[in-house]
């Protein structure tokens, strides 16, 4: 099982080390590592402190924000929607769970920008123009999630069914 968790790991850090390749605005890999981690790791509090670790270590490099606490927060909450896969990993549930996961990341995140960096007037309508706004950016978002979903749950189910290393623990 040390194999396959080293796959895990490794996994999850390879695809975050993605966010150093250029790439377009929002177009990003956490969001599909948050879902991943939540739907492979038993032990919970893994599937918590790898994605978000990851996170906080590419931020290092690329640069701290003021509304890192609500994307952690909701990559944590992400991480949570992972939960949801762990016995029902089908494609359509993963695609649900990226539209979901994309969905959430946008409304908090783009709520939090309108509420605590005074970019738009805090009325009803200074909201509605800081999600027209954001559009945009949820398109890169969701085409984020599709591919790194598509690559990590795929990549590792190919895993597990090719290399017997890989495969999951049979219970009895």
């Amino acid at each position: 099982m040390k194999s396959r968790l080293g796959l895990l790991i490794g996994m999850i850090f390879a695809a975050a080390g993605m966010r150093f390749l250029p790439h377009p605005p929002n177009f990003e890999s956490i969001g599909a590592i948050a879902l991943f981690a939540g739907a492979h790791f038993g032990d919970k509090r893994w599937a918590f402190v790898l994605p978000l670790g990851a996170l906080l270590l590419s931020d290092a490099v690329i640069g701290f924000h003021t509304q890192m606490p609500i994307v952690y927060g909701t990559f944590a909450l992400v991480v949570c929607m992972g939960f949801f896969l762990r016995e029902r990993r089908t494609a359509l549930n993963i695609a649900g769970a990226a539209v979901a996961a994309s969905t959430l990341f946008f409304v908090i995140t783009n709520f939090g920008v309108w509420a605590f960096d005074g970019l738009y007037p805090r009325t009803f309508e200074g909201l509605v123009v800081c999600y027209i706004a954001a559009i945009p950016f949820f398109g890169n978002t969701l085409a984020g999630n599709f591919f790194y979903a598509a690559l990590l749950f795929g990549g590792f189910a190919l895993a597990e069914r090719k290399i017997p290393l890989f495969a999951p623990a049979v219970r009895s």
